[in-house]
């Protein structure tokens, strides 16, 4: 038998889109709902750096009831996530590439030559480009 490739993003979103059918939670799965409770899980991930210096930051993953937190905030993320990207129809890897395509044009690598960024009117966060 060959061993298994892992699971898929499509896979985890058909697993998580049948969960909650299972269960009878699609009308409660609306876009704004699954917004709000994607920013409450980031939250709640930011929840466990809070406080923490960068030195003490950077070690979180050495302490194994930490780690533990850590990973079960990121894949509540991701599962509001994928479940928000179902119900309003977005394809998250689509969008991240475009996103990324969008902002290697807008912020170049030092001392490289690009056409100028179409201007966007107003302060542009040079991490997520918007």
């Amino acid at each position: 038998m060959a061993p298994s490739a892992g699971p898929t993003l499509e896979g985890l979103r058909q697993r998580l889109t049948e969960f909650a059918a299972a269960r009878r939670w699609e009308p409660f799965h609306t876009p704004k709902n699954l917004a709000s409770a994607l920013t409450v899980e980031a939250g709640e991930l930011l929840e466990i750096f809070q406080w923490l210096t960068p030195e003490q930051a950077s070690t979180v993953m050495a302490d194994p009831d930490r780690a533990h937190r850590v990973r079960d905030e990121v894949a509540d993320v991701l599962a509001y996530l994928l479940q928000f990207c179902t119900a309003v129809g977005v394809d998250p890897l689509t969008a991240l590439e475009a996103k990324i395509e969008r902002n290697e044009l807008r912020f170049p690598r030092p001392g490289a030559t690009a056409p100028e960024p179409p201007a966007t009117g107003g302060d542009v966060n040079p991490v997520s480009g918007s």
